[in-house]
């Protein structure tokens, strides 16, 4: 049996494609547990007024409705990021930044697709030079090098404490570095150099990056430099979980049941594809919380006590 607690449905991101989920898996009996934080979401902020049965709501109400109905049906709810997630046999093995480590049976990944931007000079001119937005992609072309990482949630700390694998020395830039404490403590003892409270001001670079300036007129000479500035994305996770993208390569790959390529993996909300709407966030996170609960327990049905698959972790 696994050594960390088992859950059916694990749930990535915590807007209205993973709450309805979460609620829809939790009515099932599933065990359901949430992971991300509220405050995170595109909706938190936002004033609505083109959902059914709704007027001039907002977006944090919403949420924060939609919690505690999570809670009321059984799902337990962490205001915490995925930082790694490995598939071992049926099951999915993940860790956090607050340094939990979970399993699931089934996995509902809605954690939206808002890849943001820079907007500083050298960003565009070199992205494939230099320039990523996925350390899991592109973060064993720089063994040796040293390397900046610019962002200050789960994605740039946790891209950080993956490059220190892999190259010389790793920068991590932000205004404010916004983790779990215990994830803080990582980037400090693994070596992570941190440069809190500044600003990237340009990427340099000819045909290639060369360096990054600062906020505060320092410059580091970076061979490499990857933006993060949000939680695990679209691109991270089809990276280590096999995921197909869409042809835009922007986002996941679905059926009509919101099922993945890869068995016991459903996504939903914007990381499933436009139209951009809560509407169809919701709708879907219905259909995936069911789809996820139903597939978890036909895993229970099918095993028997001591499953070799089981003992694998």
């Amino acid at each position: 049996m696994p050594d960390h607690p088992l859950y059916d449905v694990v749930i990535l991101g915590c807007g209205p494609a993973g709450l309805q989920a979460a609620i829809h898996a939790a009515r099932k009996k599933a065990s359901v547990l949430l992971l991300g934080r509220m405050d995170k979401s595109s909706l938190y902020w936002a004033h609505v007024e083109n959902l059914c049965c709704q007027f001039k709501v907002t977006g944090e109400e919403m949420l924060r409705v939609g919690r505690e109905q999570a809670l009321g049906f059984g799902a337990e709810i962490v205001g915490e990021d995925a930082l790694r997630i490995e598939q071992k046999g049926r099951f999915f093995e993940l860790a956090t930044e607050g340094g939990r480590n979970v399993v699931a049976r089934t996995l509902v990944i809605a954690t939206g697709t808002t890849r943001n931007k820079l907007g500083i000079p050298g960003e565009k001119e070199l992205l494939g030079r230099g320039v990523s937005y996925c350390v899991e992609c592109d973060g064993g072309f720089f063994k040796g090098e040293d390397v900046a990482v610019i962002g200050g949630q789960s994605a740039a700390a946790g891209g950080a404490l993956t490059l220190t694998h892999m190259a010389k020395s790793v920068h991590l830039v932000c205004e404010k570095l916004d983790v779990a404490e215990a994830l803080r403590a990582q980037i400090l003892e693994r070596g992570v150099i941190l440069h809190e409270g500044v600003k990237p001001l340009e990427i340099v670079g000819t045909n290639a990056v060369e360096a990054l300036t600062l906020s505060d007129g320092s410059r580091l000479a970076v061979a490499g430099v990857f933006i993060e500035l949000g939680a695990k994305g679209v691109l991270e996770l089809a990276a280590t979980l096999g995921l197909n993208l869409d042809e835009s390569m922007k986002y996941v790959d679905t059926d009509k049941r919101m099922r993945t390529n890869v068995p016991g993996v459903f996504a939903a909300g914007d990381i499933a594809g436009p139209p951009l709407q809560i509407a169809k966030a919701i709708g879907e996170g219905c259909v995936a919380g069911l789809e996820a609960a139903t597939y978890a327990k036909k895993i229970k049905e099918a095993q028997e006590p001591g499953d070799e698959e089981e003992d694998e972790l």
